[in-house]
């Protein structure tokens, strides 16, 4: 008999780092999903060969871009603006109460679960999908943007705030609850102090979300500059569609200075 067959654990000291079967067959069912479903939405090189002709001949069509609608384009773009300053405002007034009903480390369960449960709706359709709701409950304009994004902004703060409170340190909260504070007391010496400057970063990234979503709801009727850019594709203005998306992308990029600005002065 050998030394090595002799010694205990030799066998797996040969092998330190044994198959995870169960991940490898995941991993290749997972493969098989993924060509079976390429196989079904016909994804093919010469579809692809065809895409990149026709993209090229549609982007000859948008130049050079079209610069004499300065009246309507800046009247889209402040709208877009006006739907995401309001509906984050308004968003964020409404999840901070929710996000606080919902941290289970400071409200009892009969309380939290309605508020998650909640936030867990306002989370499960895309702004698109909830503008298009309210756009047929309201009509067509910027207040349907406005409800879908301020729905949008409840979600997304309330359950990130919620969170953020779930992970403070309770030594803070118990030292202030020993002086005989109140609850209100509690949350502004105990909590507020630990869980402001992630607040203020959730609500700039909101706006800066919101600042995007409002070129997407427009599309469906939400009002902002996405109206304005579906009109364009409508009409075959495709000089001007290339001026409005130059645009959003210079408003989408100064929106991300300003945020992270206020990131940074606050925190």
């Amino acid at each position: 008999m050998s030394i090595a067959a002799q010694e205990p654990g030799a066998a797996s000291r040969a092998r330190p780092f044994p198959a995870n079967w169960p991940a490898r067959l995941g991993w290749m069912a997972l493969a098989a999903y993924t060509v079976y479903a390429a196989s079904l939405f016909q994804l093919t090189w010469e579809r692809f060969v065809v895409g990149l002709d026709n993209g090229a001949k549609f982007i000859g069509r948008m130049l050079p871009p079209l610069l004499d609608k300065w009246a309507l384009l800046a009247r889209g773009l402040s709208e877009s603006l006006e739907i995401a300053i309001i509906s984050t405002v308004i968003g964020v007034a409404i999840a901070m109460p929710i996000g606080l009903f919902a941290a289970r480390n400071m409200m009892p369960p009969w309380v939290t679960w309605p508020a998650r449960g909640l936030i867990a709706l306002c989370r499960s359709f895309h702004p698109v999908i909830v503008a298009i709701l309210f756009v047929k409950a309201v009509g067509f304009g910027a207040l349907a943007g406005i409800m879908a994004l301020i729905v949008a902004s409840i979600g997304f703060i309330a359950k990130l705030f919620a969170e953020a409170i779930e992970e403070i340190s309770l030594k803070q909260i118990e030292a202030v609850r020993a002086t005989g504070a109140g609850f209100a007391n509690v949350l502004i010496m105990g909590v507020q102090p630990q869980v402001l400057a992630r607040f203020i970063g959730f609500s700039t990234y909101q706006l800066d979300s919101n600042l995007r979503n409002s070129t997407m709801v427009g599309i469906v009727g939400g009002g902002g500059i996405g109206a304005t850019l579906f009109t364009a594709f409508q009409r075959f203005d495709y000089d001007f569609v290339l001026t409005i998306l130059i645009c959003i992308i210079a408003m989408i990029m100064v929106g991300e200075v300003l945020s992270g600005w206020v990131r940074r002065t606050f925190q």
